[in-house]
């Protein structure tokens, strides 16, 4: 007798926005009929701002096109251009780089820290300069950089800092959001972080009020919001759509609900993995300061293995930036030569992540622990 196939569960739920779809199509249709005709950056863009800039205690939240974008336009209302400097993380997603590279300036690739697997912040002071205009910490997968570090080093050294807070919406350190440790910060809205929606979206956080004037007047073509056609900077098409500011500002009140599943399903695998360390395992700790819960990232020599186990058993994993960005071939020119990165390139070898998001069943979720455990049973030992 053939066995059945095994249910598979994917990496990113299917149906993320299932139980909101009458709300969506309902706020369709209000904005394409509303007697304004405004389909982008009107009140509901507004109040969704002063939704976010309240829940986080910012000075100012701006609503842009994409996370990627929010990076664009801080490097743009901080000056970054040619022959400046942004020190970014030599590990992580390809904005960190291509961005500073939009903007006319280096990037100067930093190590990370092995555990947080963010950049190392002694690693990036070594590498500021007279030309650094900026340094970038990026949080990543469910561990926040060391912003009081980073903090620090932007006061002493004299130089912006941006966080890249894309990931690590509901994330805290010090009782302080992700966020709001930088000069500018930023988070996205695509579908699958912790507060996606179904479509592109981002916003720039900040205290600085001249910062966030100038990333308003850059987010829509260089115009002031006042005067229409009359353009005082070079800026980009970065505005934010009227129907996915409704729907977020109707999804906002369970955030705090779909967050708090979100950290019960990394602790239960941090308690059932934290004895594979021996087993040549290594898991993010269960709680702690600093934590948010984007995707459950492990470590291990095996992943390939491992992959393939998962796969075998019905469950879809996915491994993030296989290569560091100082080796990926549109950022290696612009690597320092002879420069290695021994902590990325680790990294990038050994990560893989695992299913995490609100609607996983209590089911689904310790199948993939069993899956997890029972690999290394067969393939662990000491390392």
């Amino acid at each position: 007798m053939t066995a059945p196939p095994i249910a598979t569960i994917p990496f990113f739920s299917p149906d993320l926005f299932e139980q909101d779809r009458d709300v969506l199509l309902d706020l369709v249709h209000a904005v394409g009929t509303g007697p304004d005709q405004k389909f982008i950056l009107g009140e509901r863009t507004a109040r969704f701002e002063g939704a976010l800039a309240a829940r986080t205690g910012a000075g100012d939240v701006v609503a842009c096109s994409s996370g990627t974008s929010a990076l664009t336009l801080i490097l743009a209302a901080m000056g970054v251009g040619p022959g400046d400097e942004v020190v970014v993380p030599a590990f992580g997603c390809a904005p960190l780089a291509a961005t500073v590279i939009d903007a006319g300036a280096r990037p100067v690739f930093a190590d990370i820290d092995p555990v947080r697997l963010t950049a190392d912040p002694a690693a990036v002071e070594s590498l500021v300069t007279r030309r650094t205009k900026a340094v970038l910490a990026a949080h990543m997968f469910s561990v926040m950089a060391d912003m009081p570090a980073f903090r620090e080093l932007a006061r002493r050294r004299g130089v912006r800092l941006i966080e890249d807070s894309a990931l690590a919406q509901g994330g805290t350190l010090l009782d302080r959001p992700a966020g709001r440790w930088g000069d500018a910060g930023l988070y996205s809205f695509v579908q699958v972080k912790t507060f996606g929606m179904p479509g592109e979206g981002g916003v720039v956080v900040t205290d600085d009020g001249d910062l966030a004037a100038e990333v308003r007047m850059l987010r829509n073509h260089g115009q002031d919001g006042v005067h229409r056609f009359v353009h005082h900077r070079i800026g980009h098409n970065s505005r934010f759509d009227e129907v996915m500011a409704a729907f977020q500002l109707h999804r906002l009140h369970g955030l705090d609900d779909r967050l708090a599943r979100r950290a019960e399903i990394s602790a239960y695998y941090s308690s059932r993995f934290a004895p594979l360390a021996e087993r040549g395992l290594t898991a993010p700790p269960e709680g702690g300061d600093g934590r948010f819960h984007y995707v459950y990232t492990v470590l291990t020599d095996d992943r390939d293995a491992l992959n393939a186990h998962l796969a075998a058993h019905g469950v879809t994993a996915h491994v993030y930036y296989p290569r560091p960005l100082p080796a990926q071939p549109a950022f290696a020119p612009y690597a320092r030569s002879g420069g290695t990165w021994p902590h990325a390139e680790s990294a990038a070898r050994r990560n893989i992540s695992l299913p995490l998001y609100p609607n996983l069943t209590d089911a689904q979720v310790e199948h993939i622990a069993d899956t997890v455990c029972a690999f290394t049973d067969v393939h662990g030992g000491t390392r």
